[in-house]
């Protein structure tokens, strides 16, 4: 059975894995100042930082079901039987029910997936989902893996406020961080889809300590069928500190970690100056 993968932008999966594995991205659309863009490699992370140092209006929306139904078309005539469709939590946005949609006109069937994470958690979750199918795996296969892992899977996340994920509506328990957010650095933690609050600590590189911490912490209690893990720091116009957390991170566990910027369409939601970890186990085979 030859099964495609697909995904949308908020998966924040660099161009080059992205073309490794075949995987096809759906993107989710901007709008910036009155002005709507698709979001893609030349409307990007940048563009969305310049908006926000310049501190005007943002909003995301979803992609249309069509826009989903081309790429399952596109997917079918490339020779897929089936794809899997595997996309940002369904608390923080209706991309997966757009997909689900389109999936009811596929010429093939689709099976979408509601990663209940973001970012290279959901882009780690599609990955491991291609290189299933090309090991030959049937669909029921690869989807009990995908699940397993996205289980397993943590996405924690230092912001510097939490006025941007206010206004966007995916602010989640950590609404009750509002009143004392100027005198904490909140670290949040993607728990059943939404964006809770974690830990408050007092200064930026305290709270980076414990990114730190935390991630070596659960890589020390993986699950027993985990051969090992994919890890990933993301941030929104930090790259120094995140390839700092990153080369500690891959000293302390001996292990290789990406440093990406999360996509646009997060970026405009968790706002400048972000840092996270997300990290998915692997599964032994």
């Amino acid at each position: 059975m030859n099964i495609a993968v697909v995904t949308d932008s908020t998966a924040s999966l660099p161009h080059e894995l992205r073309t490794e594995h075949g995987i096809v991205v759906v993107p989710l659309h901007l709008v910036v100042d009155g002005q709507e863009q698709v979001e893609g490699d030349d409307v990007g992370t940048d563009w969305v930082v310049d908006a926000l140092r310049r501190k005007v209006d943002i909003s995301t929306s979803r992609p249309a079901p069509v826009s989903f139904l081309r790429a399952y078309e596109q997917a079918a005539k490339g020779g897929a039987d089936a794809i899997i469709s595997v996309h940002l939590s369904a608390a923080m946005s209706g991309t997966a029910d757009s997909a689900r949609s389109a999936a009811l006109e596929s010429p093939v069937p689709v099976h979408v997936v509601d990663s209940r994470t973001i970012g290279m958690a959901v882009g780690f979750a599609a990955v491991s989902a291609s290189r299933d199918a090309a090991a030959g795996r049937d669909v029921d296969d690869v989807l009990e893996r995908l699940e397993r892992r996205l289980d397993a899977s943590s996405v924690r996340l230092l912001v510097h406020s939490l006025e941007r994920l206010r206004r966007g509506g995916r602010i989640g328990g950590a609404a009750a961080l509002l009143g004392s957010a100027l005198a904490v650095k909140p670290v949040l933690h993607v728990q059943d889809g939404q964006v809770e609050p974690l830990e408050r600590v007092r200064t930026a590189s305290k709270a980076i300590a414990r990114l730190q911490a935390l991630t070596v912490e659960n890589h020390d209690n993986l699950p027993e069928w985990a051969g090992g893990v994919d890890i990933a720091v993301q941030h929104v116009d930090a790259g120094e500190r995140a390839q700092g957390l990153a080369r500690t991170l891959a000293d302390a566990l001996s292990t290789k970690v990406e440093t990406t910027r999360l996509s646009a369409t997060v970026a405009s939601h968790v706002g400048l100056g972000t840092i996270g970890v997300a990290m998915v186990p692997r599964i032994a085979d």
